[in-house]
């Protein structure tokens, strides 16, 4: 059984970073009749950390407790490229893609948005890149010992496309006439925070955060009528650190960046973001990016492409579709800040 806690925020030194600064964190308790409630756990990989605000019920925060946990591992179920029981890995494995494969209705809004933001980025944002993914190590396949040659990633390329998916809405399935091995890791945490509001939502909880591996999601506000505030991190590997703090109100936030997920090899560093048009890893100056959206699926989604597009042509779409980016670059001088017009107002000043 999945370990997993429900506790009083006021009462809880968290180890997300993401989910709220010590200043939102403070006083917490503010009327007798509610409370913030911290709800926690491990998934994906990960970890999750809900904030609810509800009145002192064990019984409900248990049942809301079970409902999430049971939320999180059907999209795990559904969606994992590390299970060979899932959804996904069943298509994935099968010989010959080209027949209607039948998926839940989850599975299928998943790649629904995913080809969504394939086209938004014009293929910055691939799920189809994930045999270069394994091939650079990143993957469910070993690490490999050396940098892999160019006639193999050649090859590992030659088996990527999203214009190569087909799907259906009724009934939800997929097919593709070229073999696909399909990766939604870069959106489906976000669809997951996702899945986990709806159900909060459900529940008749006014007021919540929901935070899965620092994918973040709120609404309502915190029994004072505060908004809920959130760090943007300092995109260094070998300390937690805030660059800036944002409030939200009802809407999604992620961050995709290079800095935790990297290895090195005879001196050079390779970062876990792909770029689906080279099929090697990013190696611009963008260090990280944090993007808010309606959704946290989008969020995700979106963030991973900025990401690998890079600052200069990340910042000009971001604008000109009005979309609120924050982006974090190296500069000569230490780390630079930018952010487009409509991240403004969610900014602490």
């Amino acid at each position: 059984m999945t370990s997993r806690m429900t506790r009083p925020v006021r009462a809880v030194i968290t180890s997300v970073f993401m989910t709220l600064v010590a200043a939102a964190l403070a006083g917490c308790l503010f009327k007798d009749e509610e409370k913030v409630w911290e709800i926690s756990g491990p998934i994906f990989g990960t970890s999750y950390h809900i904030n609810v605000v509800l009145p002192d019920d064990p019984e409900r925060l248990d049942t809301l407790g079970e409902g999430i946990q049971q939320v999180l591992e059907e999209v795990d179920a559904s969606m994992s490229t590390w299970r060979d029981d899932s959804e996904l890995s069943r298509f994935n494995s099968l010989t010959d893609q080209s027949e209607w494969f039948g998926i839940s209705p989850e599975l299928h809004e998943v790649l629904a948005a995913s080809m969504e933001v394939s086209r938004f980025s014009g293929g910055a944002f691939d799920i189809t890149v994930g045999p270069v993914v394994n091939l650079w190590g990143f993957g469910p396949e070993a690490r490999p010992e050396t940098v892999p040659e160019p006639a193999l990633l050649a090859e590992r390329m030659a088996q990527t496309g999203y214009r190569n998916i087909e799907l259906q809405a009724e009934p939800p399935a997929v097919r593709t006439q070229k073999h696909q091995y399909l990766d939604l890791s870069a959106i489906a945490k976000g669809y997951g925070v996702d899945a986990v509001a709806r159900y909060l939502d459900a529940q008749g909880v006014k007021a919540f955060l929901v935070e899965v591996g620092g994918e973040i999601r709120v609404k309502g506000r915190k029994p004072d009528d505060e908004a809920w505030r959130l760090a943007i991190e300092e995109p260094v590997s070998e300390r937690r650190q805030v660059n800036r703090v944002v409030v939200l109100d009802n809407h999604g936030l992620a961050t995709s960046g290079d800095y935790r997920n990297y290895y090195e090899s005879e001196g050079q560093r390779y970062s876990h973001t792909i770029d689906p048009l080279t099929g090697k890893p990013i190696g611009h100056n963008l260090a990280s990016v944090t993007v808010i959206a309606e959704n946290c699926m989008l969020a995700d989604g979106i963030a991973t492409a900025f990401n690998v597009m890079g600052f200069e042509k990340a910042r000009a779409l971001a604008t000109r579709d009005n979309i609120p980016a924050y982006f974090i670059v190296r500069g000569d001088n230490g780390f630079e800040t930018h952010y487009t017009p409509a991240f403004s107002s969610y900014l602490v000043e």
